[in-house]
């Protein structure tokens, strides 16, 4: 098991509870593959450098998680697809 910070942008005109429903969406998946969430922290919204699918402003969401390095390519693919994400990135922490 490895440590990994994974940094969520979200749509910004998602409410509330839309966007609780996102993050504890990859918290499930992340938890479901036998991993751990040691931190999430809300960094709300903020203005993006560039405009992405049309959009200027986004939700940004940091989830700290220790899961097997195998999974991150399971995680990413999961990512890739859910609606409400417009960017992500999975990186390690140690």
């Amino acid at each position: 098991m490895r440590t990994y910070e994974v940094v969520l942008i979200l749509q910004a005109d998602l409410d509330e509870q839309s966007l609780t429903a996102a993050v504890e969406k990859t918290k499930t998946w992340i938890t479901d593959a036998g991993g751990t969430i040691t931190k999430v922290e809300n960094w709300g919204k903020r203005h993006l450098a560039y405009m992405i699918r049309k959009q200027r402003e986004g939700h940004y969401v940091l989830i700290e998680a220790q899961f097997a390095p195998a999974f991150t390519a399971e995680l990413d693919r999961n990512l890739r697809y859910h609606e409400p994400v417009i960017r992500f990135m999975i990186t390690s922490a140690a």
